[in-house]
């Protein structure tokens, strides 16, 4: 994929004109980000309840929509926490990988598991963006900014070792392979049993499908996606991981081989829908070429 290209998700549309003037410093750009998303599960900021949907802008253009019918401002100018867009670690790189691209900067999102969150020993689900900056690609968390961390959020260790502060979803799949990790540490939350194997199953096919373009919600759901993972959907997984890791250390022909197995794969490519588990509590299809929704059905439907 031409990662300076923007993709359906990341195509801010009309509001492109909003990117003009951003910083061209990406640590100053992923200020500006900040400014406009809240994470929706911040503790310490209450999102009104009329913005609960926001988390389902799929499209980086419906977000600008949404912060844009609320202030009506550039993105830059300040917005109190309560009066962002509630999004998470997915809208927060993809806006800042969309405004890299529109300044010709080759930029993706990378998934995978963070170990800096809240829970000591747990591995958060998490997305950062990756951008290149003309020499080497570099690792950022456009969410978190400066603090105190252990590491610079926005020049990060590289992701393809799981005692990384983020790794990829690849990485830890293949160390989890080799027993080197507890998947039960590795999901959502420790209170939520969305963890162990088949998440990092999914997210692997996840990290896959960012990278071929297809940046969906983190909780969009197809093909191979499943709550078990049987030894047919382990070895898809084995060979997949193999290769990001691959296409990660520079083997054009394993990104190419990715490519390939993606556009040929039902169990991979959502093919253009997808199924939709919202933290709202809602679960519905989503028509990814008319971004019309529908509930899904249900077993009472067959």
């Amino acid at each position: 994929m031409n990662n300076t290209r923007q993709t359906a998700f990341s195509d801010p549309g009309a509001y492109a004109h909003l990117f003009d003037k951003l910083p061209t410093d990406p640590r100053e750009l992923t200020a500006v980000v900040r400014n406009v998303i809240t994470h929706y599960r911040d503790p310490n900021v209450k999102l009104p309840a009329d913005h609960a949907d926001d988390i389902n802008h799929r499209w980086i253009d419906r977000l600008l929509a949404t912060d844009q019918a609320r202030h009506d401002a550039p993105l830059d100018a300040p917005r109190a926490p309560e009066d962002r867009v509630g999004g998470c670690c997915r809208d927060f790189s993809l806006l800042a990988v969309a405004a890299l691209r529109h300044q010709g900067v080759p930029a993706r999102i990378r998934i995978g598991f963070a170990d800096y969150f809240f829970v000591p020993g747990w591995h958060h689900d998490h997305v950062v963006a990756d951008y290149w900056n003309g020499t080497r690609w570099v690792l950022a968390d456009p969410q978190i900014g400066p603090g105190d961390w252990s590491f610079d959020p926005d020049d990060m260790p590289r992701p393809e070792n799981v005692d990384a502060p983020f790794a990829t979803a690849a990485a830890v799949w293949t160390a989890y392979r080799r027993g080197d990790v507890d998947p039960d540490t590795y999901g959502v939350d420790p209170g939520l049993p969305l963890r162990g194997d088949w998440f990092i199953h999914g997210s692997v096919i996840g990290e896959l499908a960012a990278r071929q373009g297809d940046e969906v919600l983190l909780w969009d759901t197809w093909g191979a996606m499943t709550d078990h993972v049987d030894e047919a959907g382990a070895a898809l997984a084995d060979e997949i991981a193999a290769l990001l890791l691959a296409a990660d250390a520079g083997d054009e022909a394993a990104a190419t081989e990715l490519a390939s197995r993606y556009a040929a794969d039902d169990r991979l490519n959502p093919r253009g829908q997808v199924t939709c588990m919202s933290p709202t509590g809602q679960t519905f299809m989503v028509d990814l070429a008319t971004r019309v929704s529908a509930p899904a059905p249900t077993r009472a439907d067959h």
